[in-house]
């Protein structure tokens, strides 16, 4: 075994999944600090980043999440395999386009007059918080189940697939953290209050990344569900906003080329740890 994943498996899924998604919190707060060193940032750069970062959430959603959903639900559900994938990636699509309705925000980018959710007073770098606050949900679930599956022992459920994941989420939540932090800086906020707000979009990813992993600890049957609901909720937001947020500016090009560069880059990270 690997060393670093021998090291891992020693503590509890739930401390795993804290600590996994610490890091991706703190790859976060990593592309926020962009901030402190540029006010403005290319828009060819940004929509690169944001591509990437839609390339390997939809590797995530299929290698590490819907293609294990479907392996498990034949050990553990008397459904058709693809059943309960279907109905966990619908699900989480589902829930989040309510959430998508209902909480206040307003994406990178985009005028006042263009914040969704319900109505409200809330300032504009509150309602940009909020708009990433919304990717990191799933993604900090996601990591979550994962590491909670491992200890079920199914060959589709890996300490190592786990640990992929949350790779990969780290290294798309970079673009995420820049993408709130540098706006707030142009817009004349200053660098450290910038930053803070730019990170503290990924403060959610350890509260749902524990929540996910405890969650499936004791309930076998909802594995399948549960990794496939992750897979729905990521694709979301891919096709919501990732996509056409990479896309606004014209870059169209640069911004498919990254997304299918990040892909690849799940797609290894996937293969070769799990």
């Amino acid at each position: 075994m690997n060393p670093i994943i021998d090291f891992i498996s020693q503590f509890h899924p739930a401390t795993q999944a804290f600590f996994a998604t610490l890091f991706t919190w703190s790859v976060t707060a990593l592309g926020a600090a962009l901030v402190f060193f540029f006010k403005i940032i290319n828009q060819k750069v940004l929509d690169a980043m944001m591509g990437f970062a839609a390339g390997v959430m939809i590797a995530a959603s299929f290698w590490s999440l819907l293609a294990p959903a479907i392996e498990m639900s034949e050990s553990v559900s008397s459904l058709p395999n693809w059943a309960p994938a279907l109905i966990g990636f619908l699900s989480g699509g589902l829930f989040l386009a309510m959430i998508d309705k209902i909480l206040p925000h307003v994406h990178p980018g985009l005028a006042m007059e263009k914040a969704e959710g319900i109505s409200t007073q809330w300032r504009r770098s509150v309602l940009l918080v909020l708009a990433i606050t919304l990717h990191n949900i799933p993604e900090g679930l996601a990591v979550g189940v994962a590491f909670g599956a491992v200890v079920h022992q199914m060959p589709s459920a890996t300490l190592g697939a786990a640990v992929a994941l949350a790779i990969g989420i780290g290294l798309q939540n970079f673009p995420e953290g820049t993408a709130v932090s540098v706006p707030l800086r142009r817009e004349g906020m200053s660098r450290r209050k910038a930053f803070w707000y730019g990170q503290l979009s990924g403060a959610v990813e350890p509260v749902f990344g524990v929540i996910g992993a405890v969650a499936v600890l004791s309930m076998k049957p909802m594995l399948p569900y549960a990794l496939s609901f992750a897979a729905g909720a990521m694709i979301f937001v891919v096709v919501e906003e990732l996509i056409p947020e990479s896309q606004r500016s014209g870059n169209t090009d640069l911004a498919t080329l990254a997304t299918m560069l990040g892909f690849s880059v799940m797609m290894v990270l996937d293969v070769a740890l799990g």
